[in-house]
C-alpha cells in the first residue's frame, strides 16, 4: 500500500471539511494518508506519526494550505528529496499553485506514476558569535536581517567569497533564493527570478544610500554578514517564520544548501501563467 502524507493549515475555514474529504478518497485508492496530531485534530481522529515520521515514511506530501504551511514542510524535510504537492486554501500562493478543484484529477495521475517535479534551490545559513557557530538553518525563501520597530538603521559589513562588497546601512538585508525572489525580496524591489537560475539575491530594505540596488550572484558564492551596529534589536528571520536576536559583531554566513525542495507541478501550468495570476498582470484597473 502507498503512503502519502498530509500536513495541513489548521486555522483555515473548512479545512477540516477538505481534509475529510481527501483522507476518505486516498483510502479509496489503496493509499494510506499519513497525519500528524495537529492535522488529525481537524478530522477528531488520533494518529502515531509526528511530521518527521511523515517526511521520511510517505512517498509524497500534500500540503493544504499557503505557502506558509509549505514553507515549514520544506523546511522539516531539509532536502531529503521527498515531494510536495502544495493545495492552496484560499491565499496568494505562489507555491501551493494548485486549486481544490485540480488537486484530485492530479492526484489520479501521480498515484499512477505521472508526476512532474520542480527541483528548488534552498539555502543554508548559520551564525557565528565569536569563533562559535551557535546556530544553522536551511531555508526555501530567504534569510532576513532585519532592526526592530524602533531601532534605527543598522550597519551590515557584507563580503561575497572574502571580497568585500558594501557595508550596507539600511533596515535590513534580505538574502534570498529564486524561489524566494516572489516573496519578501519583491516587495523590497528585488528583480523576479526564474527558479530553474541559478542565482542567490542579495537586496537591502530600505536602504539610506538610494544607489544601493539589489544585485544577483551566482549561487555558489559564500556570503558573509557581519552586524557593525551596536543595536540591541536585531533579528535574524527564516522564511518569515523562524526568528532569533542577532547581538553586535555576530556574522550570518548563507551559501547554497547541498539538498533541494521537490515540488510536484501541475503538468497543465507554467510559471508564466502562475506570475500573471498571482500578480494580476494584464488586468484592468478598476474605474
Amino acid at each position: 500500500m502507498k503512503k502519502v502524507g498530509i500536513i495541513s493549515k489548521t486555522r483555515k475555514r473548512d479545512a477540516g471539511h477538505i481534509l475529510s474529504q481527501l483522507v476518505k478518497w486516498l483510502r479509496e485508492q489503496d493509499t494510506e494518508p499519513l497525519m500528524d496530531q495537529e492535522t488529525a485534530s481537524l478530522i477528531a481522529v488520533q494518529t502515531p506519526y509526528t511530521k518527521q515520521d511523515i517526511a521520511s515514511q510517505s512517498e509524497f506530501i500534500i500540503v493544504l494550505g499557503g505557502d506558509g504551511t509549505l514553507l515549514s514542510v520544506a523546511r522539516l524535510i531539509g532536502g531529503k528529496g521527498t515531494p510536495i504537492l502544495g493545495v492552496n486554501l484560499g491565499s496568494l500562493g505562489f507555491l501551493t499553485e494548485v486549486t481544490l478543484e485540480e488537486m484530485y484529477p492530479l492526484l489520479e495521475e501521480i498515484l499512477t506514476g505521472t508526476m512532474v517535479i520542480d527541483e528548488r534551490g534552498m539555502l543554508n545559513a548559520s551564525i557565528l558569535r565569536g569563533d562559535k557557530e551557535i546556530a544553522t538553518f536551511t531555508v526555501l525563501n530567504d534569510v532576513v536581517i532585519n532592526k526592530g520597530a524602533l531601532a534605527r538603521m543598522i550597519l551590515m559589513e557584507t563580503r561575497v567569497d572574502g571580497k568585500y562588497l558594501n557595508t550596507y546601512r539600511a533596515d535590513g538585508l534580505i538574502i534570498s533564493s529564486p524561489t524566494g525572489s516572489t516573496a519578501y525580496c519583491l516587495s523590497a524591489g528585488g528583480p523576479i527570478v526564474y527558479p530553474s537560475v541559478g542565482a542567490v539575491i542579495i537586496s537591502p530594505i530600505c536602504p539610506h544610500t538610494l544607489t544601493n540596488r539589489p544585485i544577483v550572484l551566482p549561487e555558489d558564492v559564500n556570503i558573509e554578514v557581519g552586524l557593525c551596529s551596536e543595536n540591541e534589536d536585531v533579528m535574524i528571520t527564516l522564511d518569515g517564520q523562524e526568528g532569533h536576536m542577532l547581538k553586535y559583531m555576530d556574522k550570518v554566513l548563507v551559501k547554497k544548501a547541498k539538498g533541494t525542495t521537490r515540488l510536484i507541478l501541475s503538468p497543465k501550468k507554467d510559471y508564466y501563467e502562475i506570475l500573471r495570476q498571482k500578480l494580476r498582470w494584464g488586468d484592468r484597473p478598476v474605474s
